[in-house]
C-alpha cells in the first residue's frame, strides 16, 4: 500500500515532465521503471535509451558530417584527390538507406542520417563537376539525381525494387570505397579528401551496427553497416599513411597535377 502510494506520488511528480520528447526517447515501460521505480540498471530499457541517444547524435552530427569536406574543396577551389564515381556509388547505397528506411516504417532515429549525407555527398559531387570546368554536368547531375529520388519515394516504386537497392549497398560501399582508395594509392596522397568526414563517417557507421540492431532487428541492414565500418577504415588508413607527403603536396603545390579519374 506504502509502495503504491508512493509510486503515486511519483507520478504525479513526474508526469508534467512526460512528453513527446521524452516519450521518443523511452517507452511507457522504461519511463516507469527508471523514473517511478527509479530501477536504473534494467538493461532492455538502458540498450533502448542508449540507441535513441546515439541515432539522435548521428542524425545531429550528420547534418555537418561533410561540411568540412565541402569547406575544404571550396576554400582550396580545388577538388583533387576526390573521385566523382566514388560519389555516384556512394549515394547510390545513401539512397537506398533513404528509401528502405521510408518504405518500411523504421523509425526517423534509424536512418534519418541518410537524408542529410544525401544532400551533403550530391553537394560534393556538384563540386567536383564544378571545379573541373564542368558546371553543365553537374548541373544536370543534381537535377537527374533529385528527380529519380523523387520517383524512388514515390507510390509508383515497388517495395521489391527498394529492397533490391538496399541488398546492392554492400557492394555500391565496396565499390565506392575501393574506387577513392585506387585514387588515393596512384595519386599518392588523399588530396582535398578531408579527414574528419572520413573519421565521422567511420563512427557513425559503427554506432550505426548497435542502433540497427536494436531499433530494427534488420539483418540486411546491419550486415550493410558492417561493411561500411570495414571500408571506411580503409580510407581512414589511407589517410594516416598518406598524411605527411598529403600535407606536403597541398603546402608546396597549390595546384597539383590533376591525376583523379573522373566521368
Amino acid at each position: 500500500m506504502v509502495e503504491e502510494m508512493y509510486l503515486q506520488k511519483g507520478s504525479s511528480f513526474m508526469d508534467p515532465f512526460k512528453g513527446d520528447l521524452l516519450a521518443y526517447f523511452l517507452p511507457e515501460s522504461c519511463y516507469t521503471a527508471f523514473f517511478l521505480q527509479y530501477n536504473f540498471i534494467d538493461g532492455a530499457c538502458f540498450k533502448t535509451l542508449l540507441s535513441k541517444v546515439l541515432g539522435t547524435a548521428i542524425i545531429l552530427g550528420s547534418r555537418m558530417v561533410k561540411l568540412p569536406q565541402i569547406v575544404k574543396v571550396i576554400a582550396a577551389k580545388s577538388a583533387e584527390g576526390l573521385s566523382f564515381p566514388s560519389v555516384l556509388v556512394e549515394l547510390l547505397a545513401i539512397t537506398g538507406s533513404i528509401a528502405y528506411g521510408v518504405k518500411n516504417s523504421f523509425p526517423f532515429s534509424a536512418w534519418g542520417e541518410a537524408l542529410f549525407v544525401m544532400v551533403q555527398t550530391v553537394t560534393v559531387g556538384f563540386l567536383i563537376q564544378f571545379y573541373t570546368k564542368r558546371t553543365a554536368k553537374g548541373v544536370v547531375f543534381v537535377l537527374v539525381y533529385l528527380g529519380l529520388l523523387f520517383l524512388l519515394l514515390s507510390p509508383l516504386t515497388p517495395s521489391s525494387v527498394v529492397t533490391t537497392m538496399q541488398a546492392s549497398n554492400m557492394p555500391a560501399i565496396i565499390v565506392s570505397r575501393i574506387i577513392q582508395g585506387v585514387t588515393n594509392f596512384r595519386n599518392g596522397h588523399t588530396g582535398q579528401l578531408s579527414a574528419m568526414t572520413v573519421f565521422i563517417l567511420f563512427a557513425g557507421s559503427l554506432a550505426r551496427i548497435f542502433t540497427s540492431v536494436q531499433e530494427t532487428g534488420d539483418t540486411l541492414l546491419v550486415v550493410t553497416y558492417v561493411v561500411s565500418v570495414a571500408c571506411n577504415l580503409v580510407i581512414v588508413v589511407q589517410i594516416l599513411y598518406y598524411w605527411k607527403r598529403t600535407q606536403k603536396i597541398l603546402n608546396k603545390v597549390p595546384d597539383i597535377e590533376k591525376t583523379t579519374v573522373h566521368v
